[in-house]
């Protein structure tokens, strides 16, 4: 480009706006003091002076939550016996005295004395036990069949179902049936330690203080049958049952209504064992899977019995014994409080299974509409040049280009050699304000000496004010907006301007690329920059929603701008403020892809931490600022906003529940799901991801790292929205986050086009 082309700020031509320019930057110079220093109250200013702006307390309450949400977890999975489930051991049958005493002996055993003791029903006493329940389908459903022979049963319940439906557990007992326990979770006693015993007896008794203010002296072990088929392991348990006070209940006839036998074939061994007159007691279950065949053959059964001179009643009447149940005495409070909270678990449990449900849904169709609408623009983008009606130029417009630069030293040669070897054909101005930059940030622009660069200094101020200095400065109408570290490619004014063409445009969004690509984390920036950023882009273009023109790289009309208020320092996403403020101007915001820009991203994750933690900070605060587009009628409040609420606000705050719960899945339930749901997503992401890296002709072998984001950058992303949030909901003010420069650029090694130093241009235009 020849040095003719370009145009010095003081050239003739441009003086004759100077008055007019004169007025307007003192305009902004009367504006930037209130905006960039909003009064507070004393207090305020004390809590900013004493370092105390941003909060840490909280993250106490979020370790207290994922404690509270683990110990939801774990008591919902130890309640359905996920957690320390239990399988019957092997055989250890055996033979002792005891064994053979228990054997011979009757259903009903007491082994807390000397030697067992055991009693059977008396002649035409059925005792009728069911187990496992009580069940909201089944149990009531026998309720009423039991109701109509007038019948009575024992319920040997498991604790956990009791505290789920203490409903059902009153009503067993106010229609005289009687309660047994048969454990929590269903543990096989003989496979567990004693400790573990005595607590799955205990927890069923204080749920039945609870539900019904009783206890029971009736126990059946879990996985037990018949007498004849105790072992040495379940001896060790009835000593210890035998200890607590319990009659351990085993029974006649075992109609295995768990494995769904023919209903006459369990109609038939009942009758079998009650042949001869005698009595028997009879194992069915209320719960545990399809009790329809176990409702059926007890209704036969009962129906013969009838007709036989069988009276179905209770275990302890059936053998002569008081009623099991005991008045509970001091434990109702405990009881209520374990009830309350099984009961609140398993609510929280299934309300996250919805909310990962519709997260998930909500996920993928997201990704799906944003591709479809990323390949409609793509699709537009390729026939623009060809379409007739387009808005162009008569003539190059000149172009004022504004560079904010705080301790830019590492990269600020780079960047306005960069704009001055652009090949735009208009006349093109630089104004690099030096915010009161420590560094020789200042002095090695000056020294640079290229024609059309002018530095301006100021005292630090922050970079809203410093874009608000540049614009006073900048002699022309379209004003292109550049960080200290990014770098343009020779056509990137070119095709940033030239949407602005249309006079319906009032700011056009660039095409920001990740220049330190090499490490893991600039990787994953660059995966994310081409498709969380640049993709979602496209979409808001057609959708007329433009959240943010990034910093790195866009152009405005500055009547655009000025409509806007000029640039905000209310927020510290300066950047967002400003496009959302033109948005609701009813300006056009649209994405050009082809004008690149490249900068220089956070190389640490700490680096990462700040610049995010700002970022995210600062669309709360543009959000919570522009709140009142919701109302409006143009389609960026409701489209723009709540898009930015859902996925970037309150998605991001739940994001731990996958966490946990996929944490939840590998280590207590069926892992295979959970792998299977993970791959999954990656996979579409994957999709995704090519799809995005395709249309910005970037390399697919990017993504090899994308399994990885999953397992670090999620994460810190998502405490990154939760510390903002946390931070704004406080009503802290939080400082400007600066983050340091390595100087990717100062040598363009790391650019994938290279800078020539010396001219002050790139090698080769890689534009398509």
């Amino acid at each position: 480009m020849s040095p003719r082309r370009r145009v010095v700020a003081h050239r003739p031509a441009e003086r004759r706006t100077a008055e007019r320019r004169t007025l307007e930057r003192r305009t902004l110079e009367r504006r930037t003091p209130e905006r960039r220093t909003p009064e507070r109250k004393p207090a305020e200013r004390r809590v900013t002076e004493r370092g105390l702006a941003e909060p840490r307390g909280h993250w106490f309450l979020v370790a207290i939550a994922a404690l509270l949400m683990t110990g939801a977890l774990l008591l919902n999975a130890y309640a359905h016996n996920v957690v320390g489930e239990t399988q019957p051991p092997p055989g250890d049958f055996g033979d002792s005295v005891e064994l053979e005493r228990i054997r011979s002996g009757g259903p009903l055993v007491n082994v807390s004395g000397s030697r067992p003791l055991s009693a059977r029903p008396g002649p035409r006493r059925v005792a009728l036990t069911f187990d496992d329940g009580p069940d909201p389908r089944w149990t009531p459903r026998l309720l009423d069949l039991l109701r109509e022979h007038h019948a009575k049963a024992t319920f040997f319940v498991l604790g956990a179902h009791v505290a789920e439906h203490p409903g059902l557990t009153r009503r067993l007992v106010a229609e005289g049936h009687e309660i047994g326990n048969h454990t929590y979770t269903h543990a096989d006693l003989a496979a567990v330690p004693a400790w573990r015993a005595r607590l799955e007896m205990s927890l069923t008794q204080k749920t039945l203080a609870a539900a019904a203010g009783i206890h029971t002296r009736l126990a059946r072990m879990p996985y037990s049958s018949t007498p004849g088929a105790a072992g040495f392991g379940q001896l060790a348990t009835m000593r210890l049952l035998g200890d607590e006070g319990y009659l351990v209940t085993f029974t006649d006839v075992d109609t295995q209504d768990w494995s769904r036998p023919p209903v006459d074939e369990m109609v038939l061994a009942s009758l079998a064992r009650t042949a001869g007159g005698e009595g028997a007691v009879i194992m069915f279950h209320d719960a545990g899977g399809d009790r329809t065949r176990t409702l059926a053959a007890v209704d036969r059964l009962l129906t013969r019995l009838e007709k036989k001179g069988y009276a179905a009643t209770t275990l302890t009447d059936a053998v002569g014994l008081p009623t099991a149940h005991t008045p509970a005495a001091g434990e109702r409070v405990l009881g209520t409080v374990l009830g309350f909270a099984q009961r609140a678990s398993f609510a929280f449990v299934r309300v996250l299974g919805w909310f990962l449900a519709a997260a998930g849904v909500l996920t993928l169709l997201r990704l799906v509409l944003f591709v479809a609408l990323a390949w409609a623009h793509a699709r537009r983008a390729r026939r623009r040049p060809a379409t007739a009606g387009v808005p162009c130029w008569a003539a190059p417009p000149p172009v004022s280009v504004i560079v904010p630069a705080y301790n830019e030293a590492a990269g600020i040669e780079a960047t306005v050699r960069s704009l001055v070897g652009t090949d735009y054909p208009g006349p093109v101005e630089v104004v690099v304000v030096d915010d009161g930059s420590t560094d020789e940030t200042g002095p090695i622009a000056a020294s640079l000496e290229l024609p059309g660069v002018r530095v301006v200094r100021q005292p630090n101020a922050g970079k809203p004010t410093a874009l608000t200095t540049g614009i006073a400065h900048a002699a022309h109408d379209v004003l292109v907006m550049v960080d200290g570290d990014t770098v343009f490619e020779p056509s990137t004014i070119g095709h940033l301007v030239r949407p602005l063409a249309d006079r319906t445009v009032g700011a056009v969004s660039g095409n920001t690329k990740v220049g330190n690509r090499r490490g893991l984390i600039g990787r994953w920036q660059h995966i994310e920059y081409v498709v969380g950023f640049n993709l979602d882009r496209r979409a808001f273009d057609l959708l007329g929603c433009m959240a943010t023109v990034p910093g790195a790289i866009g152009a405005f009309r500055r009547e655009a701008v000025a409509s806007a208020g000029g640039v905000s320092a209310d927020t510290l996403a300066e950047d967002t403020d400003l496009t959302m403020a033109i948005c609701r101007r009813g300006w056009r915001v649209v994405y050009e892809e082809r004008a690149r820009a490249w900068t220089e991203a956070p190389a640490s994750l700490g680096q990462l931490w700040r610049q995010r933690y700002r970022w995210c900070y600062g669309t709360l605060q543009a959000i919570w600022k522009h709140r009142g587009a919701v109302l409006e009628r143009r389609p960026f409040g409701r489209r723009c906003l709540g898009y930015l609420t859902l996925f970037q606000v309150i998605l991001p705050l739940l994001a731990p529940v996958v966490d946990v719960m996929a944490l939840y899945g590998l280590l207590v339930g069926d892992p295979l799901p959970v792998v299977a749901v993970w791959a999954g997503f990656v996979a579409v992401q994957a999709l995704t991801g090519w799809y995005a890296l395709r249309l910005d002709a970037e390399r697919a072998s990017a993504l090899w790292v994308l399994p990885l984001q999953q397992l670090v950058y999620r994460q810190l992303m998502y405490l990154v929205v939760i510390q903002s949030v946390a931070t704004a909901v406080l009503g802290a003010r939080l400082r400007w986050h600066s983050v340091r420069r390595e100087g990717t650029f100062t040598m363009g090694a790391s650019l994938p086009i290279p800078i020539d130093r010396k001219h002050g241009t790139t090698a080769r235009d890689t534009t398509p």
